[in-house]
């Protein structure tokens, strides 16, 4: 079957995952503050290639580590399950399986640790 990555059509596909993600995102009080002095295009292209990267795909994210990355934002439970559950819409929404979701969902909640409290 290939990997997830591949299942659902590649960087392309995600990157539309990726865009109603951020939609979601932005719409949310409870964490769009986080993002209100990011270049949210770069954002965008960076979260595709690491989405991409965690769903199977080759790896060309070059960023910062997870820690790295959130350092100083000191994000709580609260925001770190509103960001789970808009990345769970957002991958309801193209059609993704439940369970396909509940795999991506379970890489993603792995990182729990290395984003909360910086």
């Amino acid at each position: 079957m290939g990997s997830f990555y591949e299942k659902y059509g590649g960087e392309e596909t995600i990157s539309k995952v990726v865009d109603y993600f951020y939609g979601l995102v932005l719409a949310d009080d409870t964490v769009n503050h986080f993002f209100k002095n990011t270049d949210m295009e770069k954002q965008r292209k960076h979260q595709t290639k690491f989405i991409s990267y965690a769903l199977g795909g080759p790896n060309q994210y070059t960023g910062q580590s997870m820690a790295k990355a959130h350092e100083g934002m000191n994000l709580q439970p609260v925001h770190f399950d509103a960001i789970v559950n808009h990345l769970r819409a957002a991958l309801t929404h193209f059609g993704v399986s439940q369970s396909d979701i509940a795999d991506a969902l379970s890489k993603v909640e792995a990182l729990r640790e290395d984003i909360l409290y910086k």
